[in-house]
């Protein structure tokens, strides 16, 4: 557990509870590491590290014309967990060679809320607030460990189109992904080879693995199949009554 000393009382503070954690819902949300590589301005700053999402605009607006922000800035919309020792959920250190204890191992530059004093200073101060790569305040969900293709195919009209989808995507998830391509898809009955799809569960859930290592194993391209999600048009009342036999709000 990361621990600081408040100088005046000597009383430690827990960084991972110094701030309430936010509390997702079950279906917590999960990004493409494209759809955090937007995000990579000053502006709109977000990172991924150690397997989780967070939106850095606020940080960098507060930190903003500061040296130690500039790291951060620099990478906007990239991935971060090397900055951080996995074992300790905490930024890396080192040893210093002259003073033998532990500081701060930041390569790439001072950042906000790591002390720059690798020697005794009188200028050195505890940090008595939460560092802002434990604050559950910046946390936006977390990022997913397989990234999957999935076409998605317009029965009525014949078209179709290739999205990359999360593997932790449930099905709705993936018609609000599909939207913009099919702004009625909710509108549409949606199934693989024949079968309805349980719009709470995943591609796997739904018996859909992602089999493109098998393709690679045996010297196919990993598209050589994208599995197709069949959409077929179907009108108010139809989609209400399937709406109630899947428990789902009208």
């Amino acid at each position: 557990m990361s621990t600081s000393f408040v100088s005046d009382y000597d009383i430690p503070i827990d960084y991972k509870h110094a701030v309430p954690a936010i509390h997702f819902c079950e279906c917590e949300q999960y990004f493409l590491p494209t759809e955090v590589a937007v995000h990579n301005k000053t502006s709109d700053c977000w990172v991924s590290y150690n397997g989780n999402v967070y939106d850095l605009t606020e940080l960098c607006k507060l930190w903003l014309g500061r040296q130690e922000i500039e790291p951060v800035i620099a990478h906007a919309g990239k991935d971060i967990s090397h900055w951080f020792d996995h074992h300790r959920n905490d930024i890396k250190y080192y040893v210093h060679p002259v003073t033998g204890v532990l500081v701060p191992y930041c390569p790439h530059g001072p950042i906000p809320d790591a002390s720059s004093f690798v020697v005794p200073s009188t200028a050195w101060r505890p940090l008595n607030k939460c560092p802002w790569w434990l604050d559950e305040r910046y946390k936006l969900g977390k990022l997913t460990k397989n990234p999957r293709p999935c076409r998605i195919m317009n029965v009525l009209t014949g078209t179709s189109c290739v999205i990359t989808v999360c593997e932790e995507d449930t099905i709705e998830r993936i018609q609000e992904r599909a939207l913009l391509f099919n702004a009625n898809g909710a509108s549409y009955a949606w199934k693989f080879e024949g079968k309805d799809l349980n719009v709470n569960r995943t591609l796997t859930e739904n018996n859909i693995p992602d089999e493109r290592e098998r393709f690679v194993a045996c010297g196919l391209p990993e598209n050589y199949y994208i599995p197709s999600l069949m959409c077929y048009y179907i009108d108010i009342e139809e989609l209400c009554k399937r709406k109630i036999r899947c428990g789902q709000e009208i």
